[in-house]
C-alpha cells in the first residue's frame, strides 16, 4: 500500500490526533499543510465542509477525524488502539463524544483561546467568556475521570484512541491558569496527562503552540488599563 496524506494544520487539535494515531502504529505518511486562514479552504482540503483534517490513502479519502483514526488502527498493522470488547469500544466511543461535543469548546475556543492564544495574538482575553466556560469544562472532567475508574488509561489497562483524542485538547487546556488548575484538582487526569507526555508520539508531535505546555501557565492578561 502507499503512504497515507494527512491534510490540514500541524497546530490543529484534530490534525494531531491523526498524528498521534499514525505514530502509535508506526505508519509513515506525509503531511500536507494547509493554510486555515485561506480564502476558500474548501478548495484546499478538498471537499465541500473545508474541514481538516483530511486524509487519503490509496484513493480513498476520509474528512472526520475519528472515522480516520479508526481506520487508521483498522487498516495498517501494530498495536490495537481499540478495545477488544464491546463495552471497552462503547467506553471509548462515549469518551470520544464527551470530548467533541462539550469539552473541546468548552476547554479549547472559550478557555485556550482566550487566555492562551489571546496573550500571543496582543489582545486582551474575554474573561466572561473565560469564566462562563469554567463549570462546562469542571463537568467534562469530572465524568472523564469517573469513566476512567482505575485503570491508567481513560478506556482501561491500554491505551486506545479516547487517549489520542484527549491528549492534544488537555496538552492545550493545560497551558492555561484555569486548564491547569482544573487538571491539578483531579489527580488522576494530572496524572494521566503526565503520562501520556511521556510517550514518544506526544515529543514527535509537539506543535509550535505548545511550547509553553509544560512549563507553569501564563499568568492572565490584566483587565485593566495599566497607567
Amino acid at each position: 500500500m502507499n503512504e497515507p496524506s494527512l491534510f490540514g494544520a500541524c497546530y490543529g487539535v484534530h490534525v494531531r490526533i491523526v498524528r498521534l494515531a499514525l505514530a502509535e502504529k508506526g505508519v509513515a505518511y506525509r503531511l500536507i499543510e494547509l493554510d486555515l486562514a485561506a480564502p476558500d479552504p474548501r478548495d484546499l482540503a478538498g471537499q465541500c465542509f473545508g474541514r481538516i483534517p483530511e486524509f487519503e490513502h490509496d484513493g480513498f479519502r476520509l474528512h472526520d477525524t475519528g472515522a480516520i483514526t479508526r481506520y487508521i488502527d483498522e487498516a495498517f498493522t501494530g498495536p490495537a488502539l481499540q478495545p477488544s470488547s464491546p463495552r471497552g469500544r462503547a467506553r471509548m466511543h462515549q469518551i470520544i463524544s464527551l470530548l467533541d461535543n462539550y469539552a473541546y469548546q468548552s476547554l479549547i475556543w472559550d478557555i485556550f483561546v482566550e487566555r492562551v492564544r489571546a496573550a500571543f495574538e496582543c489582545r486582551r482575553p474575554d474573561e466572561a467568556r473565560i469564566a462562563a466556560a469554567v463549570p462546562l469544562a469542571e463537568t467534562c472532567l469530572d465524568q472523564i475521570v469517573g469513566l476512567m475508574a482505575d485503570g491508567p488509561y481513560l478506556a482501561g489497562d491500554r491505551l486506545s484512541l479516547a487517549d489520542l483524542h484527549a491528549a492534544p485538547i488537555m496538552i492545550y487546556a493545560h497551558m492555561s491558569v484555569e486548564g491547569a488548575a482544573l487538571m491539578h484538582a483531579r489527580p488522576a487526569l494530572e496524572a494521566w496527562l503526565g503520562r501520556m507526555g511521556r510517550r514518544s508520539s506526544i515529543g514527535d508531535t509537539r506543535t509550535p503552540l505548545e511550547r509553553l505546555a509544560w512549563q507553569p501557565a501564563p499568568a492572565p492578561i490584566p483587565t485593566r488599563p495599566v497607567a
